[in-house]
Formats: structure tokens, sequence, C-alpha cells
């Protein structure tokens, strides 16, 4: 898209709906959000980035191998993450019974492992988005 406007006001609004996504992810525990919403805000960022500029910047932006790289990081932290629970002597994903700080009810650092696992899914979600849109834009080219 060659329109000035729209590149301009792209600069303008994209750190704060990056900002935005990340705070849904970190808070998806304490409000309506979490990994899989907070992600899909994050990765539609970097759609309008690329929608703006085009492949070649928003490939720049978010390369393909750092996209995947993410992608895959995502979902073995997850797994990780879930496997604590298996280490502590219970189920895979366990939170408060294998013993993990709960934290104070209402902040963000409450709720054991679940804000470790949002964030895992988040980045999961984002870079998935990303690698699809990136993919669907060199098919079409």
């Amino acid at each position: 898209m060659d329109d000035l406007f729209v590149r301009v006001i792209t600069k303008m609004i994209l750190p704060f709906i990056q900002l935005y996504g990340i705070y849904v992810i970190i808070h998806g525990h304490l409000s309506p959000g979490g990994g899989f919403s907070g992600g899909a805000i994050f990765a539609a960022s970097i759609v309008l980035y690329t929608l703006a500029f085009g492949l070649k910047s928003g490939q720049k932006r978010m390369p393909h191998g750092v996209s995947s790289k993410i992608e895959t990081g995502g979902i073995l932290f997850f797994i990780l993450v879930g496997f604590a629970g298996i280490a502590a002597g219970y189920n895979f994903l366990t939170n408060q019974e294998a013993g993990f700080p709960m934290g104070q009810l209402g902040s963000v650092f409450s709720a054991g492992l679940i804000p470790i696992v949002t964030i895992a899914i988040g980045l999961k979600v984002m870079s998935t988005i990303v690698t699809l849109f990136h993919t669907m834009l060199e098919e079409e080219e």
C-alpha cells in the first residue's frame, strides 16, 4: 500500500497495539484475555505493519526464521512448564498442589504457573498467525 497517511498512522499506533497485546497476555489470569487473545492482538500489529509497508518490510520486522523459532520455543516452554508438575510428583500442568507459589489474590504474580503458561501460549499464537499471514502473501506474489 502506497498511502503515506496509513504508514504514518501505523508507525504511531504500532507500539500501543503491541503494548496492549502484552498487557492482555500478562493479565490473562486476572481479566478476560490471555495467551490466545493477546497473541492475536500482537500478531495483528505485525500484520498491520506488513499491510502498510509491504511484505519485504514485514519479513524484516519478523523474519520467518525468528517466527519459526518463537513458535517452537513457545510450545516447548509450555510443555516444560507442564513437566514441572510431573517433576514435583503430580500431574502434567499441576499448579497449587505441586507447591508452586500462588502469590496474592488479584496481583500479576498470582496463580502460580498459569501466567507463565499464558505467555508461552501468547508467543505460540503470535508467531503462528504471523507465519501464516506471511506465507499466504508469499504464495500470492
